[in-house]
C-alpha cells in the first residue's frame, strides 16, 4: 500500500494521467487485488491518495516489480509525486519475509538507478525500512 500526494503545481489532467498510469500497473497479470483512489485518512497528514495491490507471493511480487508496464509506469508517476507513504502487510508467517522483500527491493534498486534517483527525490520514497 502507498500514501501519495501530489507536488504542488500539479495539473488535474496530469494527476489523472498519473492515476490512469497507477490503474494500469496495478492491474497486471500479477496482481490479485487493487485499487487507486483518494486516501480517506487524516487530512493533516499530508496525503490525498492511496495505491494498494495485493501479491499471492514473493514470485508474485517479483513479476510485479519488473512488469514493463510497472517499469514504465513509474517513471510516468514518481515526478509527479511529493510525499509518499509505504505500508507493507502479510498473512504469510516467515519471520525473514521483510528481509527477502527487502533484498528484492535492493536488487531493482541496483538494476535501475533511474528509478533509485526518481525515489529517492520524494520524501519517504526510499528503500523500506527492514525489521530491526
Amino acid at each position: 500500500m502507498l500514501r501519495f500526494s501530489f507536488k504542488a503545481g500539479t495539473t488535474p489532467e496530469r494527476e489523472e494521467s498519473v492515476l490512469a498510469a497507477m490503474r494500469r500497473t496495478s492491474q497486471v497479470e500479477s496482481t490479485s487485488f487493487s485499487f487507486v483512489g483518494p486516501d480517506l485518512g487524516d487530512p493533516a497528514e499530508g496525503y490525498t491518495h492511496g495505491y494498494c495491490v495485493a501479491l499471492k507471493d514473493l514470485d508474485a511480487l517479483d513479476r510485479y516489480m519488473y512488469d514493463p508496464v510497472h517499469l514504465e509506469g513509474d517513471f510516468e508517476i514518481l515526478p509527479h509525486l511529493s510525499r509518499l507513504s509505504q505500508i507493507r502487510l502479510s498473512d504469510d508467517a516467515d519471520p525473514d519475509l521483510n528481509d527477502k522483500i527487502f533484498a528484492m527491493h535492493q536488487k531493482k534498486l541496483a538494476t535501475y538507478p533511474e528509478w533509485d534517483r526518481l525515489l529517492g527525490t520524494i520524501p519517504g520514497g526510499g528503500a523500506p525500512p527492514v525489521n530491526a
